[in-house]
């Protein structure tokens, strides 16, 4: 068997036994044929599975040194490297074909980017002027909901569109909102006043209160979809001229740097964010260290 009809048939068994989006199959697609186009100008032949079975770690190596001289980053070898792996793992299982210089290489490093928040007054912008994207009372009403109670409690869009009515912090109710995120994990965090009072006026114009209908619905009155809160505040940075990373996550990436820079604790913080890991949140200690750093440098005299 070629080692081009091995790919088709492990694609096939990506889209039918697996399941996987058509996009990534595509994704796994691609990256397969350029490693395949790449071992055929490398050996000088259309490899078959003996071929693949063979090959060295030196030839995997060179197909990623020929990927860095074309100037892809880390992150994209990585994912063309974990591709590869995926094929190799099923021509191990369904071919009886298995490579073991693969397991031979090192995962090109993958540096996390910072968390970019945004400043105080841009913040407080989306929440207090997200209304102007609509004419729709509701709408409006919804919209500026949902986003203070983003930048207000640190969630994430998925966690804020799960709550259901009954979840909904309102004035005079239990000071914390019990919060469902990654891994079923369930976190409480403290709800400030103003995000009771945004609630409470969305909740006025809901269409149906009962407990277990969404909290935040669509025109339809379905659980409005995280495209259309996205959208709404792509539309809205367009008119207030925000940055590109004005979006629903930078909320809470703006929730957790403007608490750390007034002086919180940065273990009250990972419980704030349902963080597993310290290490997560200690990625917002580099992004305060580098806004002082810009600030020195645009301030000091000799800067």
């Amino acid at each position: 068997m070629l080692a081009e009809d091995a790919r088709s048939g492990f694609l096939a068994w990506l889209l039918h036994e697996r399941r996987a989006s058509p996009l990534t199959v595509e994704a796994y697609g691609q990256d397969l044929s350029g490693f395949l186009g790449f071992i055929t100008q490398h050996i000088g032949a259309e490899p078959d599975l003996t071929a693949l079975a063979t090959l060295r770690a030196a030839d995997f190596r060179a197909w990623l040194a020929e990927q860095a001289a074309r100037g892809l980053d880390n992150a994209t070898r990585a994912r063309h490297l974990s591709a590869l792996r995926s094929f190799f793992r099923w021509l191990a299982r369904r071919q009886g074909v298995s490579n073991p210089q693969l397991t031979l290489l090192v995962t090109p490093r993958v540096r996390r980017p910072l968390p970019r928040a945004l400043s105080a007054g841009q913040a407080r912008a989306v929440t207090e002027d997200i209304g102007e994207v609509s004419d729709d009372a509701a709408v409006q009403a919804r919209d500026a909901a949902l986003f203070t109670l983003l930048y207000g409690c640190g969630l994430r869009i998925a966690e804020a569109l799960a709550l259901d009515v009954r979840d909904a912090p309102l004035p005079g109710s239990e000071a914390m909102l019990r919060v469902t995120g990654k891994g079923a994990k369930q976190r409480e965090v403290p709800v400030l006043p103003v995000v009771r009072q945004a609630i409470a006026a969305w909740l006025d114009h809901h269409p149906r209160r009962q407990p277990e209908a969404p909290l935040f619905v669509g025109v339809r009155g379905k659980r409005l979809d995280p495209g259309v809160a996205q959208r709404t505040l792509r539309t809205f940075r367009r008119l207030a001229g925000l940055p590109e990373h004005a979006t629903p996550h930078a909320l809470r990436h703006s929730f957790a740097t403007h608490l750390l820079a007034a002086g919180a604790d940065l273990r009250a913080i990972q419980d704030l964010l349902g963080h597993a890991k310290l290490s997560t949140t200690q990625r917002y200690t580099a992004v305060t260290t580098e806004r002082l750093l810009e600030v020195w440098h645009r301030t000091h005299p000799r800067g």
